[in-house]
């Protein structure tokens, strides 16, 4: 059972010092993955319901410090060299796809293929308006998205054509390692563990009850079955509601490869690096060998 960190980006996270110290500490320590998400702008009074909290409202404030993701994993890419870097979640709707392709490949030739690129389909209107990117539609733009940044990153004279991106014989490089990037998709709902089962490499399920992961794992192996493929291809990581470490056997057994702790580190970099050092003693995680 893989133990990932969410912690980096946001708030006290994005101050390049407690960067450096959560990051060094967190590899040092054995946590498998750093996580970080995206907005681009807040507003103060959001008409927008936000699906990760019961009351439907973002727990961060609209005036707080919030990185690019892109730019923090880049800065990450070469400050570490194990540990695997993730977006959880990029809103990529919002982005331009060939431009967001070569910067995701960039990150992982500097990372030496340890990044994975977490999308969702977003839930803002207002950040949609601000940036005058269409709302509606915005799901089925995702899944072409992430058809044509497949393409660019795999094929050396690349060609796409669809109902939102279209180009024809172009060069993007540099390529991934692999000449692809693994991307999993957020979101809990039915619709989103479809797109999951269809489209992704994993699933990255955020704030999710751990009383409902049972019924969100059967949704996701159901589609699984649907489109053809096992579960067990798409690789698993939530940050769950109320999870203890004593929780992490049970969900072993049900399939989940990555428990991600969603945490705010201290401000002090002295104090982060002793904050990270002590989640790994509580949730037992063990430095690589």
């Amino acid at each position: 059972m893989r133990v990932g960190l969410h912690a980096l980006g946001i708030g006290s996270g994005a101050n390049p010092a407690v960067i450096t110290s959560v990051a060094s500490t967190a590899e040092e320590r054995g946590f498998a993955t750093l996580w970080a998400g995206e907005h681009v702008v807040m507003v103060d009074r959001p008409g927008s319901r936000y699906p990760y909290s019961e009351d439907g409202r973002i727990a961060v404030k609209s005036d707080t410090d919030w990185l690019d993701p892109l730019v923090l994993f880049g800065f990450l890419a070469r400050a570490t060299s194990r540990i695997r870097l993730a977006t959880g979640i990029l809103l990529l709707p919002e982005h331009n796809p060939v431009a967001a392709a070569k910067t995701v490949a960039s990150i992982d030739v500097l990372s030496l293929g340890r990044f994975t690129l977490g999308v969702g389909v977003g839930w803002s209107a207002e950040e949609f308006e601000a940036l005058g990117v269409p709302f509606e539609g915005r799901a089925r733009r995702t899944e072409e998205y992430v058809e044509a940044m497949r393409v660019l990153w795999r094929d050396d004279v690349a060609s796409y054509s669809g109902t939102h991106v279209h180009f024809d014989r172009v060069r993007c490089y540099p390529k991934p390692p692999r000449r692809a990037v693994p991307v999993v998709f957020g979101g809990n709902g039915d619709l989103a563990l479809r797109r999951v089962a269809e489209h992704g490499d994993g699933w990255y399920g955020f704030n999710v009850p751990l009383d409902e992961l049972p019924g969100r794992l059967e949704v996701l192996h159901a589609a699984c079955q649907a489109a053809g493929r096992a579960q067990a291809s798409v690789d698993t990581a939530v940050a769950l509601v109320g999870v203890q470490p004593s929780d992490l056997p049970q969900l072993e057994a049900l399939g989940v490869m990555e428990v991600v702790l969603v945490e705010a580190p201290p401000a002090d970099p002295d104090e982060a690096t002793e904050w990270v050092t002590e989640l790994a003693r509580r949730w037992n995680v063990t430095p690589p060998s």
